[in-house]
């Protein structure tokens, strides 16, 4: 195998990312991509691959789908940057995409990530019944000022749950929990300051204590999995730290339904501890800009399709 690229940092996208064709090119031009989509096919027992290249989109945004459908382009794109000797020092991924992380590392076999974020998908959405949770983006805000707000609607909500669950760069915090206090939390944001507080249309309040029920689910499934030692440093999500081993691997996917995704200062211990240049490997480029709100001194370059390919291939070319 080729040598890993020293201080090259591969970031994987989560929910949210997706759209109709993702992946449809690499497929065509790399036999390792579309084995890669047959493996999922295989695995989950339907044509994954037919849902990711040609929709239709209302299905596609389906979290059992979404999940594995999203997995599946990053660990394709993965495959044939390694084919082309892109090998990554350190991996991290936003919420799902921490699974995306743990197969480049080799801590878990794609087959089984890509049916236990089936079932993670499933989980997550059957915890909470519609309409009693909710989410909300908070813009140009500062987290203390964030958290006294999910505090205060708390206060006229007693017993509800409000808390960040994506702490995603200096300008962008997401918060989660039960419908009424996370309208109230957005409300109250607004009024101390916020550009704007966006309610946002997802199917769960990801990231907080209404999905124990999802995280103690997902728990029996990971604990029947074969986990190895991470080839590679893994920053996980809950706690912005890497993660060297097989156990606590596990442990913090488990803990990841309910935490918060630390993805700010996931980013600046990266660049702490030597990431020099940052590739999101999959759909879309979320994370490329959250990089830029983070960090301006960081460039991030994405691969999601041949012509992304092709400029990466060039950049890293030794």
């Amino acid at each position: 195998m080729a040598d890993r690229i020293a201080g090259l940092a591969f970031l994987f996208p989560g929910q949210g990312s997706q759209i109709t064709g993702m992946g449809k090119e690499l497929a065509f031009n790399h036999a390792v991509a579309r084995h890669t989509f047959e493996e999922a096919d295989e695995a989950l027992g339907y044509s994954l691959s037919k849902l990711c290249f040609e929709g239709p989109d209302d299905q596609l945004r389906l979290t059992e789908i979404t999940q594995p459908a999203i997995l599946t382009v990053s660990v394709a794109a993965t495959r044939v940057l390694a084919e082309a000797g892109i090998l990554p020092s350190f991996v991290a991924g936003h919420s799902l995409g921490e699974y995306s992380a743990h197969v480049a590392a080799g801590t878990i076999s794609f087959a089984d990530a890509v049916r236990t974020v089936r079932n993670r998908g499933k989980y997550m959405q059957e915890a909470v019944p519609v309409g009693i949770g909710a989410m909300a983006a908070i813009l140009a805000l500062g987290l203390v000022q964030i958290r006294s707000a999910c505090s205060e609607a708390l206060f006229e909500f007693p017993g509800q749950i409000c808390e960040p669950a994506n702490i995603n760069s200096p300008g962008q915090v997401v918060i989660s929990g039960s419908k009424a206090a996370v309208e109230r939390a957005a409300e109250l944001c607004k009024g101390a300051g916020a550009k704007r507080a966006i309610m946002l249309p997802v199917s769960a309040p990801f990231h907080c204590s209404l999905m124990q029920p999802a995280q103690d689910r997902l728990a029996a499934d990971l604990h029947a999995l074969t986990f190895n030692n991470p080839e590679v440093p893994v920053l996980c999500n809950v706690e912005a730290a890497f993660v060297t081993d097989a156990a606590k691997s596990r442990d913090t996917l488990i803990r990841q339904v309910t935490g918060a995704v630390q993805w700010e200062t996931s980013m600046q211990v990266l660049v702490a501890q030597g990431a020099t240049r940052f590739l999101e490997a999959g759909p879309g480029s979320v994370l490329t800009g959250l990089l830029r709100q983070i960090d301006k001194s960081q460039s991030c370059v994405n691969v999601e399709n041949e012509a992304t390919l092709q400029k990466a291939k060039a950049l890293f070319a030794k």
